[in-house]
C-alpha cells in the first residue's frame, strides 16, 4: 500500500513539476464547487438532531473565550483528520501499538482530541449515536474560523467514522512546513485537489502559531542544507525570528504567530506578509514560486475586502470536507470518538 502510494506520489510530482514552468502553467481551477458526494448535505441532521449546529457552537464560544488559541488548533485538526485518509475521525483513534495517525510526527503538537470528545459528549446526551465525530470535526473547524471574525458558511454533514487509523496515512499524505511549490501542489492533487484550494486552505494560517522545530532549520539557520538563511525571507523579519528560535536546538517548542499582525483575526494579513516576503513557513513562501498561487497572493494582500477569501474558502474547506469521506451505511456512529484500534 505504501509502495502504491509512493508511486502514485512520484507520477503527479512528474506532472505538476511541468505545470509550474512558466510556458506551461496549467490555468485549471478546482476550488469551484466539487462534484456533490451522495449522502452528505448541508441539514443532514435537521431532523434526527436539530440542535447539534447550536451545540458545537456553544462548546467552541467557551473554549475560545477561555483560551483563544483552540481555535486555530480546531482548524488546524480538521485538515490533519481530512488529509489523512479522508474526513472519517480517524484522527481520534488511539494505536496501543503506536502505529496511528495521532504517532506520525505530522501530528505532533496537535491539540483539540478532548475538546471533540466534550462536543461529542453534548452532543450524544441531545442525539444518542446519531452524529459522528467526523462531523463534529467539521462542525468545529467552521465554528473557529467564525469566532476569529471569519465566515460562517454552510457545512455538508452526513459523515461517517473510520475505523482505522494507520501512522503512515498521515505521514505520506500530509505536506511537511518545508515543500516547495511542486510538493505541495502534488499532495494536493493526489487528493483531487488544485492550485486554488492550495492558496485559499493555506489563507488558515491568517491564524494560529508554529514552533520554531518546524521552520527555524529550513528558513534562518540550514536552507536547502547549505548552512545558511534562506534569501527569500525578509531580513528584519528573520532578525526577528532569530530572537525567538535557538539554532541547532531540534525540538524548540517557542511558538510564534503565523500572522504577527493579526493572529487571532481570519483577515487578509496573512496574504500580505506572503506578498511581502515575512510568510513563516517554508510552505507559506512557497505560494509565491507558482504563477497562478502568486496571482492569488498578491490578489488577497491588495484587496480592500476579506469577501473573496471568504467565499472562496467556503468553497476550499467544501471540497476539502468531501475527501474520502464515509456515508451511509459505511463505517460507524461511535458513542466516543477515542476508541482503541489495536
Amino acid at each position: 500500500m505504501a509502495l502504491m502510494r509512493l508511486l502514485v506520489v512520484v507520477a503527479v510530482a512528474a506532472a505538476v513539476a511541468a505545470s509550474c514552468r512558466p510556458a506551461l502553467a496549467d490555468p485549471a481551477v478546482s476550488a469551484l464547487p466539487g462534484l456533490p458526494v451522495a449522502g452528505l448535505a448541508v441539514g443532514f441532521y435537521n431532523e434526527s438532531c436539530p440542535q447539534v449546529e447550536d451545540l458545537v457552537l456553544a462548546e467552541m464560544r467557551a473554549f475560545v473565550e477561555k483560551d483563544r488559541t483552540l481555535g486555530p488548533a480546531m482548524l488546524r485538526f480538521m485538515f490533519h483528520d481530512c488529509l489523512a485518509r479522508g474526513c472519517d475521525a480517524s484522527l481520534m483513534l488511539k494505536s496501543r501499538s503506536h502505529k496511528g495517525e495521532q504517532d506520525a510526527a505530522s501530528s505532533y503538537g496537535l491539540r483539540g482530541y478532548d475538546e471533540i470528545e466534550q462536543i461529542k459528549a453534548k452532543v450524544e446526551a441531545a442525539c444518542p449515536l446519531t452524529v459522528s465525530c467526523a462531523d463534529i470535526i467539521a462542525l468545529a473547524a467552521r465554528d473557529a474560523v467564525y469566532l476569529s471574525n471569519g465566515p460562517r458558511y454552510a457545512v455538508e454533514t452526513g459523515r461517517r467514522d473510520g475505523k482505522v487509523s494507520a501512522k503512515f496515512d498521515a505521514e505520506n499524505d500530509l505536506p511537511p512546513p518545508s515543500s516547495n511549490i511542486v510538493d505541495l501542489k502534488t499532495y494536493f492533487s493526489v487528493k483531487g485537489l488544485g492550485w486554488k484550494d492550495l492558496v485559499v486552505l493555506s489563507g488558515s494560517h491568517t491564524i494560529g502559531s508554529a514552533q520554531c522545530s518546524t521552520f527555524a532549520s529550513d528558513r534562518l539557520y540550514n536552507f536547502s542544507g547549505k548552512g545558511v538563511q534562506d534569501q527569500s525571507l525578509d531580513k528584519a523579519y528573520a532578525a526577528s525570528l532569530r530572537e525567538a528560535c535557538e539554532p541547532g536546538l531540534d525540538n524548540d517548542t517557542t511558538s510564534l504567530p503565523m500572522d504577527p499582525t493579526s493572529p487571532y483575526d481570519f483577515d487578509l494579513s496573512y496574504y500580505r506578509h506572503v506578498r511581502g516576503n515575512t510568510g513563516l513557513l517554508l510552505s507559506d513562501q512557497a505560494l509565491m514560486d507558482d504563477r497562478w498561487t502568486r496571482e492569488y497572493v498578491e490578489r488577497m494582500a491588495a484587496a480592500a475586502s476579506p469577501d473573496e477569501f471568504f467565499a472562496d474558502f467556503a468553497v476550499a474547506m467544501t471540497n476539502m470536507g468531501r475527501l474520502e469521506v464515509l456515508t451511509g451505511g459505511s463505517g460507524e456512529i461511535r458513542e466516543t470518538c477515542a476508541a482503541y484500534v489495536d
